[in-house]
């Protein structure tokens, strides 16, 4: 596991995490991976949660693996559920990033939605590919 300390402060953890991955983290949040990614399409692992975090080298999705019972019940017909995961796309593999928010008032307030954030991205061969998220919190770091 990357991270493998029982009480560790939020500080310590982002500045563990900037050692590790040897980059500076520019924003951070958290995120649902919807779909896009081959192996957690395959696996049918849309719907994980994890941490949504922007580097100086590009993209990353981080999921954490989940022991709770909700999990556990919510996941009962996987053959394989998610164990530790990263996403990581460089930047100059990323075409480009949006996130999308409701412009409508009366659609915030009758069938709120969290921002979806979709990232174009160019895989090994070329082919441009489409990450999509539902971004809970993202925060810019100053």
């Amino acid at each position: 596991m990357l991270f493998n300390k029982k009480e560790q402060s939020p500080t310590d953890f982002w500045r563990e995490y900037e050692e590790k991955t040897n980059e500076k983290v520019l924003s951070r949040g958290l995120g649902k991976y919807i779909s896009g990614w081959q192996e957690f399409d395959e696996k049918k692992w849309g719907g994980i949660w994890g941490l949504i975090i922007t580097t100086s080298g590009g993209f990353r999705f981080h999921h954490f693996p989940q022991n709770s019972w909700i999990d556990a019940f919510t996941r009962f017909a996987e053959k394989e559920p998610p164990k530790e995961k990263t996403i990581f796309i460089p930047n100059e593999k990323i075409a480009s990033s949006r996130l999308i928010r409701e412009t409508k008032w009366w659609k915030r307030v009758f069938s709120p939605t969290p921002p979806r954030l979709v990232i174009c991205y160019k895989d090994e061969a070329g082919v441009e590919k489409r990450l999509i998220f539902d971004a809970e919190r993202l925060t810019d770091i100053e």
